[in-house]
């Protein structure tokens, strides 16, 4: 096996894909936030003295996508054709799931865009959150489905548990 972005073993390359096909792509991430619960009651009633903290999620999230190129070296300048940031509440653990799905029709994967909107967003949880809570752990950060390419669809269902 060798690394893609490595020629003769040692010099960094961005991948060609100028003889790829377009082909449709799409990506997910998911990450955990945990909240200590007087945090994370006031999260869920959005009572934020910041403002809607899900909602500028979803915007950090989304504006993460379209510049990860900008972001991580090597990486391709993807048209998008869609960002989703969805969120599902876990009362139990006083936490949120943090996911993000990235669609596109093009020559490489939207994994990166994924994994980048998804720790943006959960970012930006924190950051809305970090004035009254310090204790805030993001983890668990990682690629879940993609679909496109050569290779084909990768799901992985396995379920981390949260610290």
């Amino acid at each position: 096996m060798s690394f893609s972005h490595l020629k003769n073993k040692k010099e960094v390359q961005m991948v060609d894909i100028s003889k790829k096909k377009s082909t449709s792509r799409e990506a997910r991430a998911v990450a955990i936030v945990k909240f200590s619960s007087k945090t994370f009651k006031k999260i869920v009633s959005d009572d934020s003295p910041k403002g809607s903290i899900f909602n500028t999620a979803i915007l950090a999230g989304t504006l993460a996508a379209k510049k990860t190129h900008e972001l991580i070296p090597l990486c391709h300048n993807i048209n998008l054709g869609s960002v989703n940031i969805n969120f599902k509440i876990d009362k139990r653990n006083s936490s949120v799931e943090v996911i993000a799905i990235v669609k596109s029709t093009y020559m490489t994967g939207v994994e990166m865009e994924a994994l980048t909107s998804c720790s943006i967003a959960c970012l930006t949880i924190y950051d809305m959150c970090k004035s009254f809570d310090k204790e805030i752990i993001i983890n668990n950060v990682r690629l879940i489905y993609k679909s496109g390419g050569k290779s084909g669809k990768y799901k992985n269902d396995k379920i981390y548990k949260s610290a």
